[in-house]
């Protein structure tokens, strides 16, 4: 087992010097399995050598997000973090064998071809096997029905596999740690291949 401090999601502070990854986080909790299994790979992305930031669905305006307002300043903001991305990390908890309510209200909000040309890797996390096919056959259709045409083998986690300590740092069983790896080099080498290395 390995063990990884999950650092604080990078913010957007001015304006943006390089291509970034952008890691879109769905669960509804402050503090979720989800989130970490984000962070883990988010900073495995960074030690790659590529600019990153988070957002958190749970953290934007409700009543503006489930609106569709995109004139929304922060909604605004994340529509246009979306855009200028060079890649996504997406990741959702499931429930009753579907992706958050909350990551499908930010996908409604988007332009239809906002993922045009961008590499994603899709994350689910969940305490049922049963939800192993949701990425391929849930989310996956919505994705390039939204324009995206490279989208890596997803991941998903289940939570028996990873224990979460209190300071946020994440304990992987081997199981899921050498999927989760394999998903982090196909993803770089397709951002690699798309030009966003950071300088």
């Amino acid at each position: 087992m390995r063990r990884t401090d999950v650092p604080a999601p990078a913010r957007e502070g001015g304006r943006a010097t390089a291509p970034e990854v952008l890691t879109i986080v769905g669960s509804p909790s402050r503090t979720s399995l989800t989130a970490s299994v984000a962070g883990y790979v988010t900073e495995r992305v960074t030690g790659q050598g590529f600019h990153a930031r988070t957002t958190a669905a749970r953290e934007l305006p409700p009543a503006a997000l489930l609106a569709g307002d995109a004139a929304h300043p922060v909604i605004g903001s994340v529509v246009a973090a979306v855009e200028r991305a060079a890649g996504l990390v997406i990741a959702t908890p499931v429930y009753q064998g579907a992706y958050s309510g909350l990551l499908k209200s930010l996908l409604d909000v988007l332009p239809r071809h906002a993922l045009e040309g961008k590499p994603i890797l899709p994350l689910a996390t969940g305490g049922s096997m049963a939800h192993l096919l949701v990425l391929d056959y849930a989310l996956r259709p919505v994705l390039v029905a939204m324009g995206a045409d490279h989208i890596v083998r997803g991941v998903f986690v289940h939570q028996r596999l990873v224990t979460v300590g209190r300071d946020g740092g994440i304990t992987l069983d081997p199981d899921i740690e050498g999927p989760l790896e394999r998903a982090v080099e196909v993803f770089t080498a397709a951002l690699d291949a798309a030009g966003a290395r950071s300088a």
